[in-house]
């Protein structure tokens, strides 16, 4: 308190002056220092008008068929047409008619089931270019005509090797010294002679090893892989189709229709890769020209493939089938876009065993295991119980057959009735014995009978895998048994050997050696022969290694 005393009475300045205001009747001018730019004023732009087509009725610019809830069912028959040009309802699916088609156009050829739909996901429309409609306005002009002339491609006069910006071509044929390709116009005329087999390998080669090839997928052969088919063949004879996915379950199914639709010939067949020729008479200038398909269509609505009561089941004994199949091991694992050529073959063997099958398909898309299951259910055929756990799960049916005619019936069907789901009703019945019957048990058995060295079971409780391995190990002693006292050749007083075989003789003759030698080669044998007293020596010829050696210097 006693600093501030010592302040003087003003601490703060006063407030600063105001500044003086010019007089606005001032003949002087105010100046800016940086001066303001004059620009024109804008012109007017007048609208630019332009013939765009009213285009809210082209199909091409609607949704998407998977954004809408459009389900219309239909019928057999035509359900839309214009003039020539009409879609069709029929067993195989939907199927485009135009004027002057060699066929009924699809969208996939091989992978279209073969059963009617029921309803359509889209309005019904064709999805080739229409000829009288303009081009849909898409916010940029058309482009110019080109100004060279490019002369159409013709295989009969190919232009020569030797000319700057043409790639090979190869030339028709192969034909013989003297031939000439002749003009073909049906598929016989064009493929001409059959090959031979110097000629498969010499057009099979130089194509193992490049990718120069069209992909076929899980679409099967579709439309536009006929003109892709034919680009190929416009330089080379042969076009390498690779397939991969659900179409390699049914291949002869995907060669039929690619001979058919192509006119082509299949030379060679290596797993999932076709080798497709052209023909000898084959002329890029008169091949069969298709529209081509500007979208791909929706797919049309197909009755279910798993039912909740299939063949002729309740629901119960399906439910009963469908949770005894959640503890059963899968045959296989499929991989994604891999090829599945035994896999009909598999499941007809794994049915031989059990009546419930489960292939394991988890990673691959829920459209593909579908199609799997609806391909396997024709082929096999079985019966479809569910896709949970991305596994198809398939019953062998109540008619099903073995492929074995020979073979008894099987009663592996889980206990038969329990497998069903029939409940115990608390009566006493007799036990009856479940015979399981085996191919490969079978066999053995068969052996054993004909070769007198059959092992007696009576009232041994063994499963299937039990009693094989009790086989197979008592078939291997056996065997040893067997082999073990037909390769000593034991001498005689008739003759040299013992005249178990008439070919043993012959042996003798040729070999040129005295009764003595063999006695005299042979005399420790006299101690080893009390071992085989008690043996069977009827041995089937051919059984042992002894026998075709000697029969090979007896023909020497």
């Amino acid at each position: 308190m006693a600093i501030l005393s010592t302040l003087p009475n003003k601490l703060f300045p006063s407030n600063p002056s105001k500044p003086p205001i010019k007089n606005p009747n001032s003949s002087k001018p105010l100046t800016t220092p940086i001066p303001i730019p004059k620009y024109q004023k804008p012109k007017s732009l007048k609208p630019i008008k332009q013939n765009i087509p009213d285009n809210s009725q082209n199909p091409a610019f609607k949704t998407v068929h998977r954004r809408t809830k459009y389900y219309k069912p239909v019928s057999d028959g035509v359900i839309s047409s214009d003039g020539d040009r009409a879609i069709v309802i029929g067993e195989s699916g939907v199927s485009y008619l135009l004027p002057g088609a060699p066929f009924e156009f699809q969208y996939s050829y091989s992978e279209t089931p073969k059963v009617t739909p029921l309803a359509i996901r889209e309005p019904a429309f064709l999805p080739f270019s229409p000829p009288t409609m303009s081009r849909p306005w898409t916010g940029k002009a058309p482009l110019k005509k080109s100004k060279k002339n490019i002369p159409l491609f013709d295989s009969f006069n190919p232009p020569p090797p030797g000319m700057k910006g043409v790639k090979h071509v190869d030339m028709p044929g192969p034909y013989k010294l003297g031939k000439f390709p002749k003009h073909g116009k049906t598929r016989e005329e064009i493929l001409g002679e059959p090959l031979t087999r110097a000629e498969i390998i010499m057009l099979i080669k130089p194509h193992m090893s490049h990718n120069r090839q069209v992909n076929l997928g899980r679409d099967g052969l579709t439309h536009n892989m006929l003109e892709l088919i034919h680009s190929h063949w416009k330089r080379q004879r042969v076009c390498k189709v690779k397939c991969k996915g659900v179409p390699t379950v049914d291949m002869d199914n995907v060669c039929h229709h690619v001979e058919e639709k192509t006119g082509g010939k299949i030379i060679h067949r290596a797993g999932g890769t076709l080798f497709l020729f052209r023909g000898r008479n084959y002329n890029y200038r008169d091949r069969p020209q298709y529209p081509i398909m500007l979208w791909k269509p929706a797919t049309p609505v197909y009755p279910k493939l798993i039912q909740e009561a299939p063949e002729g089941l309740t629901k119960f004994e399906a439910d009963n089938l469908r949770m005894k199949g959640k503890d059963l091991l899968p045959i296989c694992k499929l991989a994604k876009n891999g090829t599945y050529i035994g896999l009909v073959n598999d499941v007809k063997n794994a049915f031989e065993g059990s009546s419930l099958v489960k292939v394991n398909c988890q990673g691959m898309h829920a459209t593909d295991y579908k199609k799997l299951g609806a391909k396997l259910k024709e082929l096999v055929p079985c019966v479809l119980l569910s896709f949970d756990d991305e596994q198809i799960l398939m019953w062998r049916g109540k008619d099903w057959k073995s492929m074995y005619p020979d073979a008894p019936s099987s009663l592996s069907d889980m206990g038969a009735s329990d497998a069903l789901g029939n409940k115990n009703d608390g009566v006493h019945r007799p036990a009856t014995k479940k015979e399981v019957f085996m191919p490969r048990l079978l066999s053995l058995w068969k052996r054993a009978l004909k070769l007198k060295k059959a092992l007696l079971l009576d009232e041994i409780e063994l499963g299937p895998d039990a009693l094989l391995d009790k086989v197979e190990a008592f078939e291997e002693m056996a065997q040893a048994t067997h082999h073990s006292y037909p390769a000593v050749i034991v001498a005689t007083e008739e003759c040299g050997f013992s005249s178990e075989t008439d070919h043993k003789d012959s042996f003798q003759g040729e070999a040129g050696h005295s009764d003595d030698e063999n006695i005299s080669d042979n005399d420790d044998e006299d101690n080893d022969s009390d071992l085989f007293e008690g043996t069977d020596s009827s041995v089937p010829l051919g059984l042992l290694p002894v026998d075709s050696i000697i029969e090979k210097l007896s023909w020497e």
